[in-house]
């Protein structure tokens, strides 16, 4: 089976890195080819000994904008003519769309069979509701990546032919076994009995809910713990189209730290690729974004047995169950969290028992061979529809 996996952006974050290892799992009997513009994404395909094809990117915001919206409609055609002629060349028997703005490129080329993957939940709104209307009668499949996607997808386009595939992660890499845990702290300049460290790792904007991790640091100084805030990650996507003003953010949230008197207990570490041994030395994973379509970094800490706080809101109650990997709490409440983490770190056995639990959910089904194999099964599902002439309205 010849797979043509496209993306939009060269920049690589959490959709990318799922990428990266659905590639890397693959089993023999798939064909894969990546088109995507040049850039990290690219290099990084390039060193799973994947061929890679370059289109054009696209940073447009599905926001309607007099200036914006005509130059990502360009940008999009262009990529979509050039997909079109990879996918012919190559001889494709499918393509799969990485990202929504993949998707619409598929729709815009009229590429078929082929699979969208929606990591994203789209506010109301007349170009999100004509966005996901456009993959899911274009497409073949459109694949979730949570039941909760899957709702705002519905929600938007309630005709599509929908699917549910949760992400999957290599366990060999993020491998507690393989970190020692107060090797890894020592190499932070921290001791194993030293400071609370907490650690958000997720692109820095808006929704990703860094400053109410702040808050909550804040709170639990006051309240007399010795704690200290990791920031992994950067302000990824700045241009001018972007849906977040993400480095006003930025500044904003730099400004929260100096104005809570926080500037000694936050370290901003950017962008890292040794994400399993800076996990590896934390206390507690905080993911506190304000909606969550499901976390990547929630899989990463469970398979490290490292403690999660996570959102309530979106897709982390499909993996985390309150009280057994972890705990959930409310998005923008800073008490909440740090009453969570209070519930952790006061009790050093009960947060032992939740990272071992958490280490077993993964092997539940999130393990890269489980989310290849589903992968699998949807593209012969999407076949069989194309030859069947299932199509989604």
């Amino acid at each position: 089976m010849k797979v043509l996996y496209t993306n939009h952006t060269a920049e690589v974050s959490g959709s990318e890195r799922s990428l990266l290892t659905l590639l890397a799992a693959l089993p023999a009997g798939v064909e894969p080819r990546v088109a995507t513009p040049p850039g990290p994404l690219a290099a990084a395909v390039s060193e799973l000994g994947i061929p890679v094809s370059n289109i054009a990117a696209t940073a447009g915001s599905l926001r309607l904008h007099p200036a914006h919206t005509p130059r990502a409609v360009v940008e999009m055609s262009t990529a979509a003519l050039q997909i079109r002629r990879v996918a012919r060349l190559h001889a494709a028997d499918l393509v799969h769309a990485n990202s929504i703005r993949a998707g619409v490129e598929l729709g815009l080329g009229r590429l078929a069979p082929s699979v969208v993957c929606v990591r994203d939940c789209l506010p109301s709104g007349v170009a999100s509701t004509a966005t996901m209307r456009l993959i899911a009668a274009t497409s073949t499949t459109v694949v979730a990546n949570s039941g909760y996607t899957a709702e705002s997808v519905r929600r938007l386009a309630p005709r599509a032919r929908l699917e549910v595939v949760h992400p999957g992660i290599d366990t060999t890499v993020f491998d507690p076994a393989r970190i020692v845990r107060a090797q890894a702290r020592a190499r932070l300049g921290w001791p194993a009995d030293g400071p609370v460290l907490l650690g958000v790792i997720a692109q820095l904007s808006p929704w990703k809910g860094q400053d109410t991790a702040i808050e909550a640091l804040g709170l639990l100084r006051e309240r007399g713990i010795d704690a200290h805030l990791l920031l992994i990650g950067s302000a990824k996507f700045v241009a001018r189209s972007t849906r977040f003003d993400n480095q006003a953010y930025v500044t904003g949230l730099h400004r929260l730290v100096s104005s809570g008197g926080l500037d000694e207990h936050v370290s901003w570490l950017g962008e890292r690729h040794d994400v399993p041994e800076l996990m590896r030395a934390l206390d507690v994973v905080l993911v506190p974004s304000h909606e969550e379509p499901f976390g990547r970094a929630l899989l990463e800490a469970l398979a490290l047995e490292v403690p999660v706080v996570a959102t309530s809101v979106g897709g982390p109650p499909e993996l985390v169950r309150d009280g057994c990997e972890g705990y959930l709490a409310p998005p923008r409440d800073p008490d909440a969290w740090a009453r969570a983490v209070m519930r952790v770190i006061e009790a050093p056995e009960r947060g032992r028992t939740l990272g071992r639990a958490g280490r077993a959910r993964i092997a539940e089904g999130f393990d890269a061979a489980s989310h290849a194999g589903a992968w699998l099964a949807v593209y012969e599902r999407t076949l069989a529809a194309a030859s069947s002439g299932a199509h989604a309205a």
